[in-house]
């Protein structure tokens, strides 16, 4: 036991990373309180209207859409460090005016709008300078297991903020939550600041930051990449129907489970822990994961999203969304990780915004049609709908990967479940 926590949490023995680790969690603690409010709140303004959560969801993430790869550029050019601070600076800002709003009972569904894209404007900056900072951190050989621990970070928020959030709208009602969340939201600019400048690994990229540093260039890059293009497609698609829980959770259940702010939160809980899960899966990887560790959790992830939609019940529905979470972070991180270990350190920050781009910036794409769908067919449907939709996407990268190489998937189920890599030659290479 003590040897696998080691290796799990390794990354933390760097101290600028412990420190950047534990920024992130107290801060997105705050904000998924802060989402699962607003969504709430979305929902009372609107008369329980699946369309104006999409709405909301998309300006979100409207501006990762246009100002991500820009970002990118900045990551490659600028110290990353100091676009953070002043990046999660802004968001503190506008957070806390909003819940000034909320609080003192003055706020409308239209401040709602405005806010979503304020906040979704800081974010879309910070978003893809955090990503290739985190190699900044601990460099290339701890950087899997930072990844990983990152989304298990990310999930740790996301299993307590929902929550939280859901008890204490119940309890407090929707106004504290809102501030509660903004005291939080400052802690990663602490965290920046008492990092050990000196320790952070600049050297390599620096000589080389200035080359090429333009988005196109980054683009150019992408495209004579072919094993990077494929994992960004694929995201591309998977991201835009397939994870818009956020929308579709919160419609199912009030409309379909007529469930309160706490069953909501356990729905939303439910899909954390199992991300949590598939976060710390990942931890132990040490090289960059093959294309078939991408894909296969990819379908399966796509299975059980279908599987959730046609859930009879509330708790069916919860159980299901555990092993769903797993393999949708499961799935996400590998990708993560192929992208970044795959990239020069000259194009990190480019590609890297990238693949934010895809992996958050097709949600005003997507959340809006999740929202319509549900309320033209229902939310199970719509959820259902978006499984079927990724399953065809993994499904085709698979197969035309399959085909590309030449090779074939064998599963074997003893000792332990496994798929295995039967290459041309017939050599077996296990994946899994």
């Amino acid at each position: 036991m003590r040897a696998t926590l080691s290796t799990t949490f390794r990354s933390l023995t760097v101290r600028n990373y412990r420190l950047f680790a534990t920024g992130q969690l107290v801060k997105l603690v705050g904000v998924w309180m802060m989402f699962t409010a607003q969504d709430w709140l979305v929902l009372d303004l609107s008369g329980n209207s699946g369309s104006a959560l999409g709405i909301v969801t998309a300006l979100q993430f409207l501006p990762v859409l246009l100002l991500t790869l820009y970002a990118g550029t900045l990551a490659d050019r600028y110290d990353k460090r100091h676009i953070l601070i002043a990046a999660n600076v802004a968001y503190a800002v506008f957070a806390i005016v909003f819940a000034i709003l909320v609080a003192a009972g003055v706020v409308e569904l239209w401040h709602v709008f405005v806010f979503a894209g304020l906040l979704g404007v800081a974010n879309a900056i910070e978003t893809p300078v955090r990503q290739s900072f985190v190699s900044e951190l601990v460099g290339m050989t701890l950087l899997p297991n930072a990844l990983s621990l990152s989304a298990a970070t990310f999930n740790v928020a996301r299993v307590s903020g929902p929550a939280l959030a859901g008890v204490a709208i119940a309890t407090l009602g929707v106004g504290p939550v809102f501030l509660i969340s903004t005291v939080l939201a400052i802690a990663p600019v602490f965290a920046y600041l008492r990092m050990h400048v000196p320790d952070l690994i600049r050297a390599a990229v620096a000589k080389v930051s200035r080359k090429g540093s333009g988005v196109l260039a980054g683009l150019r890059y992408v495209r004579n990449r072919g094993d990077l293009l494929l994992v960004i497609v694929v995201m591309a698609v998977i991201a835009m129907i397939g994870f818009n829980f956020p929308v579709t959770l919160a419609v199912l259940a009030k409309v379909s489970f007529n469930a309160g702010p706490a069953s909501f939160g356990l729905l939303t809980t439910a899909l954390a822990l199992g991300a949590l899960g598939g976060a710390l899966a990942g931890s132990a990887r040490t090289a960059r994961p093959s294309i078939y560790t991408v894909l296969l959790p990819g379908v399966a992830f796509a299975a059980l999203e279908v599987l959730v939609g046609f859930a009879p019940t509330f708790w069916a529905a919860a159980l299901l969304l555990v092993p769903t979470g797993f393999f949708m972070i499961f799935f996400a991180q590998a990708a993560n990780q192929r992208v970044q270990l795959g990239t020069d350190a000259a194009y990190r920050g480019r590609v890297m915004a990238l693949y934010v781009l895809v992996f958050l910036g097709t949600t005003p794409i997507g959340a809006p049609i999740a929202g319509w769908w549900a309320e033209l067919f229902g939310p199970a449907v719509s959820i259902a709908l978006s499984g079927v939709i990724s399953l065809v996407a993994a499904l085709t990268a698979l197969v035309w990967q399959l085909r590309r190489s030449g090779e074939r998937l064998r599963l074997t189920l003893r000792p332990t479940p496994r798929f295995s890599v039967i290459a041309p030659a017939a050599a077996k290479v296990p994946v899994s």
